[in-house]
């Protein structure tokens, strides 16, 4: 079973900046995907960005330009870095993987949601 751990979440102002990581551990399988999701008070759980086993990075419009992924192999970690935050970037953030097991089953696991506040 796979552990996953989040930490870095917190209060900033509006234009600040902050970073999240997630450390999975238990890992037996391969990781392909890791990514980021947030769901903001009475909203559905959205997509922010996820990066693949190749590289390949995808974020929602909303965080372009903004947000950077990045993913550290050797560790199966994940880190979200957030600049020029925004009011509306305020939610639960969640950090998810995709494991591939021995098996060639596919399965998704959930961080413990890190709470982002953004306001002044």
């Amino acid at each position: 079973q796979v552990q996953l751990v989040e930490s870095g979440g917190g209060l900033v102002q509006p234009g600040g900046s902050l970073r999240l990581s997630c450390a999975a551990s238990r890992v037996i399988g391969s990781i392909t995907n890791m990514g980021w999701y947030r769901q903001a008070p009475g909203k559905e759980r959205e997509l922010v960005a996820y990066i693949i086993d190749s590289g390949i990075t995808k974020y929602a419009d909303s965080v372009k330009g903004r947000f950077t992924i990045s993913r550290d192999y050797a560790k199966n970690t994940v880190s979200l870095q957030m600049n020029s935050l925004k009011p509306e970037d305020t939610a639960v953030y969640y950090c998810n993987v995709h494991l591939v097991t021995r098996t060639f089953e596919t399965i998704f696991y959930w961080g413990q949601g890190s709470q982002v506040t953004v306001s002044s």
